[in-house]
């Protein structure tokens, strides 16, 4: 973790590298979670399968599907209210 001291250490020795750390709510892998979490309600707990390839099958109409309605993430957020934001978080701890 970054507050081990051994990575305390390293930044010390490098302060040209800054983590800036995001919440887990907000990182790549909660958004796969969220994705399988809605192909599992939403197709494969509805559904009955009589073998491996119909399962694969209904994956992949469901993500077809899912794609032709996809729309692309947008900042609702101006850039001056995020670093307003960023400007208030406690200093680092390094």
């Amino acid at each position: 973790t970054h507050k081990h001291p051994k990575v305390q250490q390293w930044l010390a020795d490098h302060p040209r590298w800054i983590f800036h750390f995001t919440p887990t709510s907000a990182s790549w892998l909660n958004a796969v979670e969220g994705f399988f979490s809605a192909i599992t309600r939403r197709r494969i707990r509805r559904g009955v399968f009589k073998s491996v390839p119909d399962l694969q099958d209904a994956i992949t109409r469901y993500i077809r599907d899912h794609n032709k309605a996809a729309k692309p993430f947008a900042w609702i957020k101006s850039a001056d209210i995020i670093l307003g934001k960023l400007a208030r978080l406690p200093a680092s701890s390094v």
